[in-house]
C-alpha cells in the first residue's frame, strides 16, 4: 500500500505543538485530581459528611478518592472504543470536558449544612465523572503525541504528556498553599474552598482551544482512511494481545504506586508518624516536581535513543535499590536532607514514569491502541489507589517500623521490572509480524517529520 504525504507536517500536525497540547490537557486533568485529594484531606468530611462524626466523615471522604479510581477501567473502556472507532483528537476532547465541568461543579455544590445530603451525593457522581473521564485522558494523550511523530521518537514525545503529573500537582499545591495564606480559616470553610474548582472552567477553555486546533493523527487517519478501523477493538485486544495488556499494567505500576506512596502516603506518615511540619513536606515535594520538569523530557530522550523499556527497567531496579536506605534516612533529618531525599527519591521511578507511554504504544497496534493503553493505565491506576491504604495496614502491622514503606516500594519496582523485561522480549516477538501498523508507517515514509 502506498500513501502520498507532505514531506513536511504542518503547523496543524506540528510533533511539537501537538505534543504540548496534549500536555496541556493531562494537566488540566491532573491539576482536578490532586486538588480534589488536597481538598478531600481537610474540608470534604467537615462539608459533607458532618453527621458521620470525625472518624466517620474521614472515612467517607477518602472513599471519595477511591471511587474515582475504581471506576477508571470503565472509562477505559468506553473511551478506548470512541478513541479507537471514532478517533483519538474527538475522543479527547470529550474527556477533557467531563472532567472540566465536573470539577466546576464541585465548586457550587451545597454542603451538608445547606441542603443535607444531597451535596454528598452530588459529590460522588462528579468524583464518578472524574474518574471515568481519567479512564479515557492518560491513553489519548500519549497517542495525539506519538501518532503525530516518527515512529523512531516516539518514546521521546510520549514522555510530555507525562509532564502534566507534575505539572497539576504543582498547580494544586500552589493554589492550595496561596488560598490558605491569604484567606482566615473560617473564609476557607465558608467560600474559599470553592475558588480552586472554578479555576477548572477557564483553565477547561485553553484546553479545548489547543486541542480543536490540531488535526486527527495520520496513524488513525490512515487506518481510517483503509477501512482498516477495528469493529470491536476491546474483543480484538483481549483476543490479539492478552499478554500484552498484562505486561502494560505491571510496567505502569511503579509510576503510579510511587506517586501515590510518596505524594498520599509518605506525606501522612512524615507528618502525623515522624513528626514534619506538613508544610515541609509539601514544600519538599513541590520541590521534586519541580524537578520533574527537567527530568521528564530527559528520560524520554534517553528512551528514544536506546528503548523505553530498558529506561523503566533501570528505574525500577534503581528504586528498589534505594527504597529502604530512602525510608531509613527520613526517620530523622533536618529540611535539606529532607528535600534531597524526596527528589533522590522521585528520580529513578520518575525514569520509569517517563518511558511508560513509550512502552505502551509499542506493545500494542494501531487499530486498538487506544482501548489498550487506556485500560492497561487504568488497571494499574486501580491498584496504585489502594497503595496508600495497604502501605498504613503494614504500617499498623509492624508498628511503624522504619522499614515498612520500603517493602511497599521494593515491590512495586520488582514489578515494574519483571514486566519491563517482559516487554522487551514481547516487542521484539511481535516485530517480525508487523510491530509497526502500516499507519505507523505514513509516519515512517515522512522525510522532513520532526
Amino acid at each position: 500500500m502506498t500513501t502520498t504525504v507532505p514531506p513536511r507536517a504542518s503547523g496543524r500536525r506540528s510533533p511539537w505543538r501537538i505534543a504540548w497540547a496534549s500536555m496541556v490537557g493531562t494537566s488540566l486533568e491532573q491539576f482536578d485530581f490532586y486538588l480534589f485529594a488536597y481538598f478531600s484531606a481537610f474540608f470534604v468530611g467537615p462539608l459533607f459528611f458532618e453527621p458521620l462524626g470525625a472518624a466517620g466523615a474521614a472515612l467517607a471522604s477518602f472513599s471519595t478518592i477511591a471511587v474515582s479510581f475504581v471506576i477508571r477501567p470503565v472509562g477505559a473502556l468506553v473511551f478506548g472504543h470512541m478513541g479507537d472507532r471514532l478517533g483519538r483528537r474527538t475522543t479527547l476532547l470529550w474527556t477533557v470536558t467531563l472532567m472540566g465541568v465536573a470539577t466546576g461543579l464541585i465548586g457550587v455544590l451545597p454542603s451538608y449544612a445547606q441542603a443535607g445530603w444531597l451535596g454528598a451525593i452530588g459529590l460522588v457522581v462528579l468524583r464518578l465523572v472524574q474518574g471515568i473521564s481519567l479512564g479515557g485522558e492518560w491513553g489519548g494523550s500519549v497517542l495525539l503525541a506519538t501518532e503525530h511523530a516518527h515512529p523512531l521518537k516516539r518514546a521521546f514525545y510520549a514522555a510530555i504528556p507525562q509532564l502534566g503529573s507534575p505539572i497539576g500537582s504543582i498547580l494544586s499545591a500552589a493554589v492550595f498553599i496561596v488560598l490558605s495564606f491569604a484567606l482566615p480559616e473560617q473564609a476557607m470553610q465558608d467560600w474559599g474552598w470553592r475558588v480552586p474548582f472554578f479555576l477548572a472552567i477557564p483553565l477547561l477553555a485553553v484546553s479545548l482551544y489547543l486541542r480543536r486546533a490540531i488535526d486527527e493523527t495520520p496513524v488513525f487517519s490512515e487506518l481510517a482512511r483503509a477501512g482498516e478501523r477495528d469493529p470491536h477493538p476491546v474483543r480484538s485486544m483481549f483476543r490479539a494481545r492478552p499478554l500484552a495488556l498484562l505486561i502494560a499494567i505491571g510496567s505502569a505500576q511503579l509510576g503510579i504506586g510511587s506517586y501515590a506512596l510518596m505524594n498520599t502516603y509518605t506525606m501522612n506518615y512524615g507528618s502525623v508518624v515522624l513528626g514534619y511540619p506538613y508544610l515541609q513536606l509539601l514544600t519538599a515535594a513541590t520541590i521534586g516536581a519541580l524537578l520533574q520538569l527537567v527530568t521528564i523530557p530527559l528520560f524520554g530522550a534517553l528512551a528514544a535513543r536506546t528503548s523505553s523499556a530498558l529506561v523503566v527497567g533501570i528505574g525500577a531496579l534503581g528504586t528498589a535499590l534505594i527504597a529502604f536506605p530512602l525510608y531509613f534516612l527520613l526517620q530523622s533529618a533536618e529540611f535539606g536532607v529532607l528535600v534531597t531525599l524526596m527528589v533522590v527519591g522521585g528520580i529513578l521511578p520518575t525514569m520509569s514514569w517517563a518511558a511508560l507511554g513509550g512502552l505502551m504504544s509499542d506493545l500494542f497496534p494501531g487499530r486498538f491502541r487506544y482501548t489498550a493503553l487506556s485500560l492497561g493505565y487504568a488497571v494499574a491506576a486501580t491498584v496504585g489507589g489502594f497503595v496508600p491504604l495497604t502501605t498504613a495496614a503494614l504500617g499498623t502491622w509492624t508498628a511503624q517500623a522504619w522499614w515498612h514503606p520500603g517493602v511497599v516500594l521494593v515491590a512495586l519496582s520488582a514489578v515494574t521490572l519483571a514486566a519491563a523485561v517482559a516487554a522487551g522480549w514481547e516487542i521484539r516477538r511481535q516485530a517480525p509480524r508487523g510491530g509497526a501498523d502500516d499507519a505507523d508507517a505514513v509516519l515512517l515514509s515522512r522525510p522532513g517529520e520532526s
